[in-house]
């Protein structure tokens, strides 16, 4: 991005927002690009000045009508940025969508303090319904007839890029005399204008031609460069057939650290389990399932009904099913472990927290 080019126009839009409107920035199309939705400018909302009123949004339209927008000369790309008073925005929401509203506020109200972070109410927030800030907000304020803040759109000219799909990666990364973009441990042989990423193991493409490829530690993703848009419909299958790919990666953040699924099969699981110096997990039992856990860097203090002990490099402990447990790193180095579970469930949702440091009442 052209940063002095942004920051012209955020200064541009500064006045604006600070006189009460919404403000958005348009980018001026150099393509009909069906992937990016479009803002038809209005007129401007003072002689001199580069805002302009916003007539109305248009969503991804197909490539006859995204043509004739960049023919008009007053269409810009709806880039998604934002700029507003946040007393201005709190008031927009609660008279556009009370509900977003009153669950946002609910969640915040019952939410809980994890050292620097706010953390809201897991299960309140969950309540909010779902809606994108175009359809939820700025879609009304075009309406210049209502009572909501006026809208202003500034025209942006600073290389920009939604990065929203494969292709658009592929667009702004530098390529080779071939077309073809690689990132890690990639092969390519008689390959044109193709995007192969590998975050964990060996990709190899052989003859093919405008293809995304992506490699990660979760799936593998394979799709021609026209058909990066309908991916969501791959997320909505994976939705459908309750599939864990769809809600976890197999390396997930806690409050604590992290841990990774390493493998897994029939009645058996294996993580890498990495805690924060000073932190600990719950005090938690299992229903289901039993643990194995060996420590290879730091000292793990461990938790076992009445028990308290340390567990140091090379050493072992096991918690039976049942038994009510914790693990904790009592040092100054992040504690490593490798976690193996057995017994007939193995879901994150077979945990029962009797203590948690971070107000968590469930996985």
């Amino acid at each position: 991005m052209d940063v002095e080019s942004f920051q012209a126009a955020v200064l541009k839009g500064m006045p604006q927002a600070m006189s009460g409107k919404i403000v958005t920035f348009g980018i001026a199309p150099d393509a009909p690009e069906i992937g990016y939705g479009y803002i038809q400018l209005g007129g401007l909302i003072e002689q001199g000045q580069m805002a302009y009123y916003i007539t109305r949004f248009v969503e991804k339209p197909d490539l006859s009508t995204a043509q004739a927008y960049l023919d008009a000369g007053n269409y810009v790309w709806n880039s998604g940025l934002f700029m507003m008073r946040a007393s201005v925005w709190l008031s927009t929401i609660n008279k556009c969508r009370p509900d977003i509203f009153a669950a946002c506020r609910n969640a915040w109200d019952q939410g809980s303090v994890d050292g620097e972070f706010l953390r809201v109410d897991k299960n309140a927030f969950e309540q909010c319904p779902s809606d994108s800030i175009d359809y939820a907000v700025m879609e009304r304020i075009a309406d210049h007839g209502s009572k909501l803040p006026t809208g202003a759109v500034i025209p942006l000219a600073a290389k920009w890029s939604d990065i929203g799909a494969w292709n658009s990666l592929w667009q702004v990364l530098p390529k080779n005399d071939a077309g073809n973009v690689s990132k890690g441990d990639v092969l390519l042989s008689n390959c044109n204008n193709t995007l192969a990423i590998s975050e964990s193991r060996l990709v190899a493409c052989v003859g093919v031609e405008n293809m995304i490829v992506v490699e990660t530690p979760d799936a593998v993703l394979i799709v021609h460069k026209d058909k990066t848009q309908e991916v969501k419909s791959i997320v909505d299958m994976l939705k459908q057939q309750g599939r864990s790919e769809g809600q976890w990666h197999r390396k997930v953040f806690r409050p604590w650290g992290w841990y990774d699924g390493i493998d897994m099969g029939e009645r058996f699981q294996v993580k890498r389990i990495v805690v924060k110096p000073g932190a600990s997990l719950s005090l938690q039992m299992h229903h289901h399932r039993a643990e194995h856990w060996v420590v290879v860097h730091g000292t793990a203090r461990v938790t076992r009904n009445d028990e308290v002990y340390l567990v140091s490099e090379n050493e072992s402990t096991y918690i039976p099913l049942g038994t009510k447990h914790r693990l904790e790193n009592p040092g100054c180095v992040p504690l490593e472990m490798i976690e193996i579970q057995s017994g007939s469930y193995l879901g994150e949702d077979d945990i029962v927290r009797f203590e948690d440091v971070y107000g968590r009442k469930e996985q």
